[in-house]
């Protein structure tokens, strides 16, 4: 017979389950490093991450430390080595770890302030320049961002080649790897290159969008450049992210579970340092399973299958 005192002791019996489970990983992981690749300078990308690390700290109830990688590759060889559980990538780089063996799992996308999960690889000229067209840029600098970018490099080759141009070093007078997603934009603003690819989700939802919120393009006499400044010459069609997370692999499942749940919580939890990541430019996290990334996979080989037809 089923009473009242059996139910209360199979609660309390599951209660102390779950808390010992928490309090095993907790003992293993008495602290987890969270990596991120900056689109800005390094002091930009920790004031923009540190309200969410102190938030995702509380809620964990273990520390959690950002890392500022110096490139896509540091956070890949990071979470193959085990220094890194948790890591923001963009779509071509965490296709380029699983590719590689790494052992990481996607959990999680950002949702865009219309609900809608997708962004675009955008090839960006100065609006006084005479440029329409990628045709008109032969010759040209061309701006990209970091090998194992996704707006900045992979679909920006992607689309090259659809274009006939399958060869971008050869076509361009000179290819620029900038570094960031912001330095591609200000090579394009001081005239260092041409054309700068680059991703944009919106007009109000972009990097170009966060600098010229924050001031940091000028024009030659020094006044503040504006939206009208710049023109897209060419948009890709979607891609899934642009930002998207994994944890690794080996991670106990209710530590997951634990990170996902602070993931989606976090837009009312702590409204604040979420609006913080994104200035109030996104309107949460999606949930995600490592399988969304199959498509980003397929392009990663093409463009590999791309280098080496040039190298051989």
């Amino acid at each position: 017979m089923i009473t009242r005192r059996l139910i209360l002791a199979g609660a309390a019996a599951l209660a102390f389950t779950t808390s010992a489970s928490a309090d095993d990983w907790k003992a293993k992981y008495p602290e987890l490093t969270f990596a991120v690749v900056p689109a800005e300078n390094a002091s930009g990308v920790t004031e923009r991450w540190a309200p969410f690390m102190s938030y995702l700290s509380k809620e964990l109830g273990v520390k959690v430390t950002l890392r500022i990688a110096n490139d896509y590759a540091a956070v890949i060889e990071g979470q193959r080595a085990g220094n890194i559980q948790i890591a923001c990538y963009g779509s071509a780089s965490f296709a380029r770890a699983r590719l590689t063996g790494v052992k990481t799992d996607a959990f999680a996308s950002d949702l865009n302030a219309d609900g809608g999960t997708g962004y675009y690889s955008v090839f960006f000229v100065k609006a006084n320049s005479p440029y329409k067209n990628i045709d008109q840029l032969k010759g040209k600098n061309l701006g990209l961002v970091d090998p194992n970018s996704t707006s900045g490099n992979n679909v920006p080759r992607f689309e090259l080649d659809k274009m006939g141009i399958a060869d971008v070093d050869t076509y361009f007078s000179k290819v620029v790897f900038t570094g960031s997603h912001e330095n591609a934009i200000l090579a394009l603003a001081q005239g260092t290159v041409d054309v700068a690819a680059n991703q944009w989700t919106s007009d109000d939802d972009s990097t170009l969008a966060q600098m010229l919120t924050k001031g940091m393009l000028k024009n030659a006499d020094g006044s503040p450049m504006k939206r009208e400044d710049f023109r897209i010459i060419h948009k890709s069609a979607p891609i899934i992210g642009p930002s998207m997370y994994a944890y690794s692999s080996d991670l106990p499942d209710d530590l997951k579970a634990a990170i996902a749940k602070a993931f989606f919580d976090s837009p009312t939890k702590d409204k604040e340092a979420f609006d913080r990541l994104s200035d109030g430019q996104k309107k949460g996290f999606h949930p995600a399973t490592t399988k969304d990334w199959d498509a980003t996979i397929e392009l990663i080989k093409f463009v590999d299958a791309l280098r080496k037809k040039k190298a051989s």
